[in-house]
């Protein structure tokens, strides 16, 4: 099972890197981000001896992953707020005429 779960991760990080960073660069961290995520999936299935999710090695997980939800979630609300802020425009816009 933690195959499949690495190939996922790897597959969605992938995805975002060569499909929607194009759309927008953001995509480029989370993709990275992911692709993280596969290889540290990958190496605590290849190395059985060591517990990568618990530990040290799982406060390092963590903290890689809060920082990252941070950054993308930062990244996520100015995005949306601009969208709005377009639509209020476009709307006021159409009133005046």
């Amino acid at each position: 099972m933690q195959y499949f779960y690495a190939i996922l991760w790897f597959i969605v990080g992938l995805v975002l890197l060569f499909s929607l960073s194009k759309e927008n660069k953001i995509f480029i961290l989370a993709g990275g981000f992911f692709l993280f995520l596969g290889g540290w999936w990958l190496a605590n299935a290849l190395l059985p001896e060591i517990d990568l999710f618990a530990g040290t090695w799982g406060i390092v997980l963590r903290s890689v992953s809060g920082v990252a939800l941070v950054i993308l979630t930062a990244a996520f609300l100015r995005e949306y707020r601009a969208g709005v802020r377009k639509k209020k425009e476009e709307e006021s816009g159409k009133k005046g005429e």
